[in-house]
Protein backbone atom coordinates (compact mmCIF):
# COMPACT_ATOMS: atom_id res chain seq x y z
CA UNK A 1 0.00 0.00 0.00
CA UNK A 2 2.41 2.67 -1.13
CA UNK A 3 1.09 5.39 -2.51
CA UNK A 4 3.78 8.46 -1.46
CA UNK A 5 5.03 9.30 -5.13
CA UNK A 6 5.69 7.64 -8.16
CA UNK A 7 9.38 9.11 -7.18
CA UNK A 8 9.72 6.22 -4.75
CA UNK A 9 9.53 3.34 -7.63
CA UNK A 10 12.15 2.04 -9.58
CA UNK A 11 12.75 2.35 -13.21
CA UNK A 12 10.47 0.28 -15.59
CA UNK A 13 12.30 -3.08 -16.99
CA UNK A 14 12.80 -1.55 -20.54
CA UNK A 15 14.62 1.79 -19.72
CA UNK A 16 16.78 -0.57 -17.29
CA UNK A 17 17.30 -2.86 -19.86
CA UNK A 18 18.55 0.26 -22.44
CA UNK A 19 20.96 1.52 -20.06
CA UNK A 20 22.51 -2.14 -19.66
CA UNK A 21 22.83 -2.11 -23.42
CA UNK A 22 24.25 1.77 -23.29
CA UNK A 23 26.91 0.51 -21.18
CA UNK A 24 29.51 -1.52 -24.04
CA UNK A 25 31.06 0.15 -25.58
CA UNK A 26 33.14 3.94 -26.60
CA UNK A 27 31.60 6.50 -27.49
CA UNK A 28 31.58 10.49 -27.43
CA UNK A 29 31.07 11.94 -24.54
CA UNK A 30 28.82 15.02 -23.75
CA UNK A 31 25.89 14.02 -26.41
CA UNK A 32 28.39 13.69 -29.28
CA UNK A 33 27.11 10.26 -29.31
CA UNK A 34 25.14 8.75 -32.31
CA UNK A 35 21.86 7.78 -29.45
CA UNK A 36 21.95 11.16 -28.22
CA UNK A 37 21.74 12.26 -32.23
CA UNK A 38 19.00 9.77 -32.99
CA UNK A 39 16.90 10.53 -29.82
CA UNK A 40 16.70 13.95 -30.52
CA UNK A 41 15.37 13.21 -34.10
CA UNK A 42 12.61 11.08 -32.74
CA UNK A 43 11.64 14.00 -30.23
CA UNK A 44 11.03 16.08 -33.74
CA UNK A 45 8.69 12.83 -34.85
CA UNK A 46 6.68 12.83 -31.53
CA UNK A 47 5.86 16.63 -31.64
CA UNK A 48 5.69 16.99 -35.08
CA UNK A 49 8.30 19.53 -35.78
CA UNK A 50 11.82 20.52 -35.31
CA UNK A 51 12.64 21.15 -32.00
CA UNK A 52 15.91 21.67 -29.97
CA UNK A 53 16.12 19.36 -26.97
CA UNK A 54 18.24 19.22 -24.44
CA UNK A 55 19.00 16.52 -21.69
CA UNK A 56 19.53 17.06 -18.08
CA UNK A 57 18.84 14.63 -14.43
CA UNK A 58 16.33 16.70 -12.38
CA UNK A 59 13.04 18.37 -12.89
CA UNK A 60 14.49 21.05 -11.06
CA UNK A 61 16.71 21.32 -12.79
CA UNK A 62 15.00 21.28 -16.45
CA UNK A 63 12.48 24.29 -14.69
CA UNK A 64 15.39 26.58 -13.45
CA UNK A 65 17.26 26.39 -16.36
CA UNK A 66 14.60 26.87 -18.99
CA UNK A 67 13.69 29.59 -17.47
CA UNK A 68 17.08 31.04 -17.27
CA UNK A 69 16.83 31.68 -20.86
CA UNK A 70 12.79 32.77 -21.26
CA UNK A 71 13.32 35.76 -18.81
CA UNK A 72 15.85 38.23 -17.65
CA UNK A 73 16.65 38.06 -14.06
CA UNK A 74 14.64 41.37 -13.74
CA UNK A 75 11.56 39.60 -15.08
CA UNK A 76 8.38 38.37 -13.73
CA UNK A 77 7.22 34.99 -13.66
CA UNK A 78 3.21 34.30 -13.45
CA UNK A 79 2.31 30.35 -11.93
CA UNK A 80 0.12 28.89 -9.80
CA UNK A 81 0.49 29.39 -6.25
CA UNK A 82 0.46 25.73 -6.02
CA UNK A 83 2.96 25.09 -8.51
CA UNK A 84 6.50 23.37 -8.07
CA UNK A 85 8.86 26.17 -9.11
CA UNK A 86 6.77 28.20 -6.33
CA UNK A 87 6.16 25.26 -3.58
CA UNK A 88 8.78 22.92 -4.50
CA UNK A 89 12.21 23.97 -5.79
CA UNK A 90 14.10 25.62 -2.98
CA UNK A 91 14.20 29.35 -5.00
CA UNK A 92 16.13 26.76 -7.12
CA UNK A 93 14.65 29.17 -10.34
CA UNK A 94 15.11 32.58 -8.33
CA UNK A 95 18.48 30.91 -8.43
CA UNK A 96 19.16 29.67 -12.31
CA UNK A 97 17.48 33.21 -13.81
CA UNK A 98 19.44 35.20 -11.36
CA UNK A 99 16.99 36.79 -9.31
CA UNK A 100 13.33 36.69 -11.39
CA UNK A 101 10.37 37.50 -9.21
CA UNK A 102 8.07 34.28 -8.64
CA UNK A 103 4.71 35.85 -8.91
CA UNK A 104 2.03 33.25 -7.20
CA UNK A 105 -1.95 32.88 -8.83
CA UNK A 106 -4.70 30.94 -7.20
CA UNK A 107 -7.38 28.93 -9.05
CA UNK A 108 -9.34 26.15 -8.05
CA UNK A 109 -7.54 22.32 -8.66
CA UNK A 110 -4.04 23.99 -9.64
CA UNK A 111 -5.21 25.44 -13.18
CA UNK A 112 -4.95 29.14 -13.95
CA UNK A 113 -7.36 30.68 -16.25
CA UNK A 114 -7.04 33.60 -18.83
CA UNK A 115 -9.16 35.87 -16.03
CA UNK A 116 -6.73 35.31 -13.29
CA UNK A 117 -3.88 36.04 -15.29
CA UNK A 118 -5.15 38.93 -16.57
CA UNK A 119 -6.44 40.26 -12.73
CA UNK A 120 -2.68 39.26 -11.91
CA UNK A 121 -1.32 41.59 -14.40
CA UNK A 122 -3.52 44.53 -13.55
CA UNK A 123 -2.16 44.16 -9.72
CA UNK A 124 1.61 44.63 -11.67
CA UNK A 125 1.15 47.06 -14.01
CA UNK A 126 3.87 48.27 -16.40
CA UNK A 127 5.98 50.70 -14.61
CA UNK A 128 9.64 51.33 -15.70
CA UNK A 129 12.38 50.62 -14.01
CA UNK A 130 9.81 50.33 -10.54
CA UNK A 131 7.95 47.19 -11.40
CA UNK A 132 9.64 43.94 -12.91
CA UNK A 133 8.23 43.36 -16.04
CA UNK A 134 6.12 40.05 -16.99
CA UNK A 135 8.41 37.97 -18.91
CA UNK A 136 6.69 34.10 -18.77
CA UNK A 137 3.60 32.03 -17.88
CA UNK A 138 4.29 28.64 -16.26
CA UNK A 139 1.69 25.83 -16.68
CA UNK A 140 1.51 22.47 -15.39
CA UNK A 141 0.33 19.75 -17.43
CA UNK A 142 -0.81 17.84 -14.94
CA UNK A 143 -1.52 19.86 -12.12
CA UNK A 144 -0.07 19.14 -8.67
CA UNK A 145 -3.57 18.74 -8.15
CA UNK A 146 -3.96 15.71 -10.09
CA UNK A 147 -6.02 17.58 -13.11
CA UNK A 148 -5.84 19.00 -16.65
CA UNK A 149 -5.72 21.75 -18.88
CA UNK A 150 -7.95 21.03 -22.38
CA UNK A 151 -6.33 22.25 -25.69
CA UNK A 152 -8.96 24.66 -25.80
CA UNK A 153 -8.04 25.86 -22.07
CA UNK A 154 -3.89 25.89 -23.09
CA UNK A 155 -4.85 27.85 -25.71
CA UNK A 156 -6.76 30.81 -24.45
CA UNK A 157 -3.82 30.68 -21.91
CA UNK A 158 -1.26 30.96 -24.40
CA UNK A 159 -2.81 33.72 -26.44
CA UNK A 160 -3.42 35.98 -23.02
CA UNK A 161 0.51 35.65 -22.33
CA UNK A 162 1.12 35.84 -25.83
CA UNK A 163 -0.92 38.90 -26.38
CA UNK A 164 0.85 40.31 -22.91
CA UNK A 165 4.24 39.93 -24.23
CA UNK A 166 5.06 37.07 -22.40
CA UNK A 167 6.08 33.57 -23.12
CA UNK A 168 4.85 30.20 -22.16
CA UNK A 169 6.88 27.69 -20.21
CA UNK A 170 5.12 23.56 -19.51
CA UNK A 171 6.05 22.28 -16.46
CA UNK A 172 5.97 18.77 -17.76
CA UNK A 173 6.90 16.24 -14.81
CA UNK A 174 3.97 14.52 -15.45
CA UNK A 175 3.58 15.42 -19.14
CA UNK A 176 2.82 11.53 -19.81
CA UNK A 177 0.17 10.77 -17.92
CA UNK A 178 -1.57 14.07 -18.94
CA UNK A 179 -1.48 13.26 -22.69
CA UNK A 180 -2.39 9.79 -21.95
CA UNK A 181 -5.56 11.41 -20.15
CA UNK A 182 -6.57 14.31 -22.39
CA UNK A 183 -5.97 11.89 -25.35
CA UNK A 184 -4.81 14.81 -27.74
CA UNK A 185 -1.33 14.53 -29.47
CA UNK A 186 2.11 15.82 -28.06
CA UNK A 187 1.55 18.60 -30.51
CA UNK A 188 -1.72 19.48 -29.89
CA UNK A 189 -1.15 20.00 -26.17
CA UNK A 190 2.46 22.02 -26.08
CA UNK A 191 3.11 23.98 -29.30
CA UNK A 192 0.09 23.69 -31.54
CA UNK A 193 -1.28 25.52 -28.16
CA UNK A 194 1.07 27.90 -27.78
CA UNK A 195 3.32 26.59 -25.24
CA UNK A 196 7.07 27.88 -25.97
CA UNK A 197 9.30 25.49 -24.30
CA UNK A 198 8.13 22.11 -22.55
CA UNK A 199 10.00 20.16 -19.84
CA UNK A 200 9.76 17.02 -20.74
CA UNK A 201 10.00 14.54 -17.51
CA UNK A 202 10.57 10.70 -17.25
CA UNK A 203 11.86 10.17 -14.09
CA UNK A 204 8.27 10.02 -12.11
CA UNK A 205 7.07 7.99 -14.86
CA UNK A 206 9.99 4.87 -15.23
CA UNK A 207 13.06 6.58 -16.52
CA UNK A 208 16.04 6.43 -13.89
CA UNK A 209 17.28 10.16 -14.10
CA UNK A 210 15.70 11.74 -17.62
CA UNK A 211 14.43 15.27 -18.13
CA UNK A 212 14.51 17.17 -21.38
CA UNK A 213 14.17 21.01 -22.00
CA UNK A 214 12.38 21.07 -25.27
CA UNK A 215 12.64 24.38 -27.23
CA UNK A 216 9.69 24.67 -30.19
CA UNK A 217 11.66 27.41 -31.50
CA UNK A 218 15.32 26.17 -32.09
CA UNK A 219 16.11 30.13 -31.90
CA UNK A 220 15.15 30.35 -28.54
CA UNK A 221 17.30 27.95 -27.05
CA UNK A 222 19.82 31.43 -27.30
CA UNK A 223 23.06 30.55 -24.82
CA UNK A 224 20.67 26.94 -22.63
CA UNK A 225 24.20 24.68 -23.82
CA UNK A 226 26.25 27.52 -21.75
CA UNK A 227 23.70 27.43 -18.42
CA UNK A 228 23.36 23.71 -18.62
CA UNK A 229 26.76 23.32 -18.48
CA UNK A 230 27.48 26.14 -15.63
CA UNK A 231 24.58 24.67 -13.83
CA UNK A 232 26.62 20.75 -13.59
CA UNK A 233 24.10 19.05 -15.70
CA UNK A 234 25.54 18.93 -19.11
CA UNK A 235 26.44 15.10 -18.14
CA UNK A 236 29.84 13.39 -19.76
CA UNK A 237 28.24 10.52 -20.14
CA UNK A 238 25.20 11.89 -21.66
CA UNK A 239 24.46 8.28 -23.43
CA UNK A 240 22.41 7.00 -20.59
CA UNK A 241 20.24 9.34 -20.49
CA UNK A 242 19.79 9.06 -24.08
CA UNK A 243 19.43 5.22 -24.24
CA UNK A 244 16.28 6.68 -21.18
CA UNK A 245 14.68 8.11 -23.51
CA UNK A 246 15.01 6.41 -26.33
CA UNK A 247 13.72 2.89 -24.83
CA UNK A 248 11.04 5.72 -23.34
CA UNK A 249 9.79 6.92 -26.80
CA UNK A 250 9.91 3.53 -28.52
CA UNK A 251 6.32 2.29 -29.02
CA UNK A 252 4.91 4.54 -27.17
CA UNK A 253 6.31 3.15 -23.57
CA UNK A 254 5.81 6.53 -22.11
CA UNK A 255 2.00 6.45 -22.41
CA UNK A 256 1.32 3.14 -21.86
CA UNK A 257 3.59 3.31 -18.56
CA UNK A 258 1.06 6.56 -17.76
CA UNK A 259 -2.05 5.14 -18.81
CA UNK A 260 -1.51 2.61 -16.38
CA UNK A 261 -0.85 4.72 -13.81
CA UNK A 262 -3.72 6.94 -14.38
CA UNK A 263 -6.08 3.64 -14.75
CA UNK A 264 -5.02 2.83 -11.35
CA UNK A 265 -5.51 6.23 -10.00
CA UNK A 266 -9.04 5.84 -11.26
CA UNK A 267 -9.77 2.57 -9.71
CA UNK A 268 -8.59 3.78 -6.04
CA UNK A 269 -10.79 7.38 -6.61
CA UNK A 270 -13.42 5.64 -7.79
CA UNK A 271 -12.96 3.22 -5.04
CA UNK A 272 -12.49 6.03 -2.18
CA UNK A 273 -15.46 8.05 -3.25
CA UNK A 274 -18.10 4.98 -2.74
CA UNK A 275 -17.07 4.59 1.14
CA UNK A 276 -19.00 6.73 3.41
CA UNK A 277 -17.58 9.83 5.10
CA UNK A 278 -14.45 9.62 2.24
CA UNK A 279 -14.27 12.87 0.05
CA UNK A 280 -12.10 13.78 -3.04
CA UNK A 281 -11.07 17.14 -3.33
CA UNK A 282 -10.35 17.26 -7.06
CA UNK A 283 -11.23 15.13 -10.12
CA UNK A 284 -8.91 12.74 -10.89
CA UNK A 285 -7.49 13.10 -14.39
CA UNK A 286 -3.97 11.54 -13.92
CA UNK A 287 -2.25 9.97 -11.41
CA UNK A 288 -2.68 11.70 -8.18
CA UNK A 289 -5.66 11.19 -5.96
CA UNK A 290 -6.99 13.84 -2.88
CA UNK A 291 -9.53 12.57 -0.23
CA UNK A 292 -10.33 13.88 2.78
CA UNK A 293 -10.52 10.71 5.47
CA UNK A 294 -13.10 11.25 8.41
CA UNK A 295 -10.95 12.02 11.64
CA UNK A 296 -7.83 9.39 12.38
CA UNK A 297 -8.67 7.30 9.56
CA UNK A 298 -5.25 8.38 7.74
CA UNK A 299 -3.18 7.70 11.10
CA UNK A 300 -5.20 4.19 11.20
CA UNK A 301 -3.91 3.27 7.64
CA UNK A 302 -0.46 4.33 7.96
CA UNK A 303 -0.51 2.29 10.81
CA UNK A 304 -1.51 -0.41 9.02
CA UNK A 305 1.39 0.12 6.47
CA UNK A 306 -0.20 2.45 3.74
CA UNK A 307 2.27 4.94 2.88
CA UNK A 308 0.96 8.72 1.92
CA UNK A 309 1.80 12.19 2.45
CA UNK A 310 -0.57 14.93 4.30
CA UNK A 311 -0.88 17.82 1.30
CA UNK A 312 -1.61 21.41 3.07
CA UNK A 313 -0.87 24.01 0.40
CA UNK A 314 -1.86 27.68 -0.23
CA UNK A 315 -5.53 27.74 -0.80
CA UNK A 316 -6.11 24.19 0.96
CA UNK A 317 -9.91 23.40 0.19
CA UNK A 318 -9.79 21.26 3.30
CA UNK A 319 -8.49 23.05 6.08
CA UNK A 320 -5.01 20.94 6.63
CA UNK A 321 -6.85 17.63 6.51
CA UNK A 322 -6.59 16.47 2.29
CA UNK A 323 -3.96 13.49 1.67
CA UNK A 324 -2.10 12.91 -1.51
CA UNK A 325 -2.28 9.82 -2.79
CA UNK A 326 0.25 8.41 -5.77
CA UNK A 327 0.06 5.42 -8.22
CA UNK A 328 2.29 4.86 -10.56
CA UNK A 329 3.43 2.37 -13.49
CA UNK A 330 3.93 -0.29 -10.86
CA UNK A 331 0.75 -0.19 -8.75
CA UNK A 332 -1.42 -3.35 -8.85
CA UNK A 333 -5.14 -3.70 -8.46
CA UNK A 334 -3.71 -6.10 -5.67
CA UNK A 335 -2.53 -2.60 -4.12
CA UNK A 336 -5.87 -0.87 -4.79
CA UNK A 337 -8.13 -3.69 -3.16
CA UNK A 338 -6.02 -3.66 -0.47
CA UNK A 339 -6.32 -0.39 0.16
CA UNK A 340 -9.50 0.07 -0.09
CA UNK A 341 -10.60 -2.90 2.32
CA UNK A 342 -8.66 -1.17 4.87
CA UNK A 343 -10.13 2.34 4.84
CA UNK A 344 -13.46 0.38 4.79
CA UNK A 345 -12.46 -1.30 7.79
CA UNK A 346 -11.17 1.72 10.03
CA UNK A 347 -14.81 3.75 8.58
CA UNK A 348 -17.11 1.00 9.73
CA UNK A 349 -15.07 0.44 12.91
CA UNK A 350 -16.17 4.34 14.04
CA UNK A 351 -19.59 4.35 13.24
Amino acid sequence: MKFASDNWNGAAPEIMDAVVRANDGSVPSYGGDALSAKVAARFNEVFEKECKVFFVSTGGAANGLALSVMTPPYGMILCHEQSHIQMDECAGPEFLTGGAKLLPITGHGGKLTPHAVQKALAGFPHRPPHGAPASVLSLTQGTECGTTYSVDELSALSAEAHHAGMTVHMDGARFANAVASIGASPAEVTWKAGVDVLCFGGTKNGCLAAEAVVFFDPQAAQDFEFRRKRAGHLWSKMRFIAAQFDAYLKDDLWLKLAGHANQMAQKLSAGLSAINGVDISYPTDINEVFPVFPDGIADALRTDGAEFYPWVTPGDPADGKMQRLITSFRTTDADIDAFLVAVEKHVKSQS
